[in-house]
């Protein structure tokens, strides 16, 4: 970005991943600043900026996309939230990066296409931005492991609070929506093409109607499968492991990996550790390179749209008990 003034970010809401991961991760670059930040309550948004040291707080959604020096929108509110504030914020003529999953479903999201040639709209998966997972797959691609023939993913937490967001049916919550959809994009990543049926295992929580353990598995074709299994009910633990038919690879930490710690990864025995990255700065600093440099497209709403159709096809499948098309 050598040459182009620091892009000038708003962020809807004090969501807790905003400010204890995101937000921290984006000031650490000179490529951006993150100018504003927003919430229903004044005071919260005010004590937000005060912690961060951002410049403006606004008591309102509306009143930050009036800003006219906000360039671009960090959107981290509850899923149900994610289109209408994307929306919001695209005809305000902001470009957005939107928190996953962008939608509840893959057809909610072609409300924003006629925005697509007009302002950056992207998915927040950070993951694709660590070096961690963009090294590995130069390695699946080289033929380090031979052919790539599955992904398997394990992502769980504990979690039983009752007034927490992923435990709300109604505005998105469950294990699939909020931790399901980064195995869908680490099989989608890896095998580096769309899967053609996905077929799931899910439990519901009887009190909140979330899932709250979903297993899944998707096929790829040609012999070629992605199986995973997401918890909000078992202990904490994540791992990424590809297996081809001439050796392996198993990244250690694959989704929430430490903003100030080596990251490791393993190619059969040997073990490789990467310099400390930050993903989340590593994240806005590409979105804000294609603001200053990249003419809009549609190509984040398809991804979204690519990972949400997954999404879909396994929910369809819980109630048939069958394989899904995707």
């Amino acid at each position: 970005m050598t040459n182009a003034s620091p892009v000038r970010w708003g962020v809807l809401s004090t969501a807790a991943i905003g400010l204890r991961k995101v937000l921290p991760g984006m000031m650490k670059s000179d490529a951006l600043v993150v100018a504003a930040i927003a919430s229903r309550d004044q005071a919260r948004a005010m004590a937000a900026a005060g912690e961060l040291g951002i410049a403006q707080a606004y008591g309102s959604y509306e009143a930050l996309l009036a800003d006219p020096r906000i360039e671009a929108v960090y959107n981290p509110l509850p899923n149900h939230l994610h289109v209408p504030l994307t929306l919001a914020a695209a005809q305000a003529g902001k470009h957005v990066l939107c928190e996953k999953p962008m939608a509840l479903a893959a057809a909610e999201v072609e409300q924003l296409r006629p925005y697509a040639g007009k302002v950056h709209l992207r998915e927040a998966f950070m993951v694709r931005h660590h070096p961690q997972w963009l090294e590995t797959r130069d390695l699946v691609r080289a033929g380090r492991i031979g052919d790539l023939r599955s992904v398997d993913v394990q992502f769980c937490y504990r979690n039983l609070d009752p007034a927490n967001i992923r435990n709300m049916a109604a505005i998105g919550g469950g294990a699939l929506y909020d931790i399901g959809c980064y195995a869908i994009v680490a099989g989608r990543w890896f095998f580096g093409t769309e899967p053609l049926r996905a077929a799931a295992l899910v439990d519901r929580d009887p009190g909140f109607g979330t899932d709250t353990t979903t297993s899944g598995l998707l096929d790829f074709g040609g012999g070629r499968q992605l199986a995973f299994s997401v918890s909000t009910r078992t202990a904490p633990f994540q791992r990424v492991l590809l297996r081809g038919d001439a050796g392996r690879i198993e990244i250690e930490i694959p989704f929430n990996a430490p903003q100030d710690a080596p990251c490791r990864y393993r190619v059969d025995d040997e073990l490789v550790t990467l310099p400390v990255a930050d993903q989340y700065r590593l994240q806005a600093e590409d979105f804000s390179r294609a603001v200053r440099m990249q003419a809009p497209d549609g190509a984040g709403l398809d991804e979204a749209i690519g990972t949400l159709r997954v999404i879909d096809a396994l929910f369809a499948s819980e109630r048939s008990g069958r394989f899904e098309p995707v």
